[in-house]
């Protein structure tokens, strides 16, 4: 298997979903780059990596998607554990010494496409309306925080002991 390249298919518009995507084709190709070397050590480091960072990814995509509410985030998390007991298997043997790298790059190639097209592309719509929700209500908040600062600031000018000085002695 080749170099992969980002589509723009592949986007979920959540951007820090996409930008760790994206974080795992890069060590897709990285281990591209020392399936055929001899230094079974940076090859070691590239797959430990690939491995730890995808548990991350999984780890904040199932955070996000639970929170979003998406009715599927159970099956979708136990396609995350089976992708995991497979890489899991296949770092154990490469360090009883086998060479999987090869077979490594490969699984993670097409299972990185196929994920994101089928499973990852079914809870875009609840996230993106999760973290619309979540916006608007931080600008909600931001805006009250702000009046409350403007009241106060308004208050010390005319001499009044507002909210902020009398809690803290102002």
């Amino acid at each position: 298997m080749a170099y992969l390249h980002w589509v723009p298919e592949l986007d979920t518009g959540i951007p820090e979903i996409d930008t760790q995507h994206k974080r795992i084709l890069d060590y897709i190709n990285k281990l591209h780059d020392l399936r055929d070397s001899p230094d079974r050590a940076a090859l070691g480091d590239v797959i430990g990596e690939t491995v730890d960072y995808t548990l991350s990814h999984f780890a904040f995509e199932e955070s996000v998607i639970e929170s979003a509410g998406y009715m599927f985030a159970g099956p979708h998390k136990k396609v995350h554990e089976l992708f995991t007991r497979k890489v899991a298997e296949m770092q154990s043997r490469f360090d009883a010494g086998e060479d999987v790298a090869a077979e490594l790059h490969g699984m993670l190639s097409r299972w990185l496409f196929n994920h994101i097209r089928n499973e990852d592309h079914g809870y875009i719509d609840s996230v993106k309306a999760y973290l619309r929700m979540t916006s608007k209500q931080r600008e909600a908040d931001k805006a009250e925080l702000k009046a409350e600062l403007l009241q106060e600031l308004a208050a010390r000018q005319n001499g009044k002991k507002g909210w902020f000085a009398r809690l803290f002695g102002g």
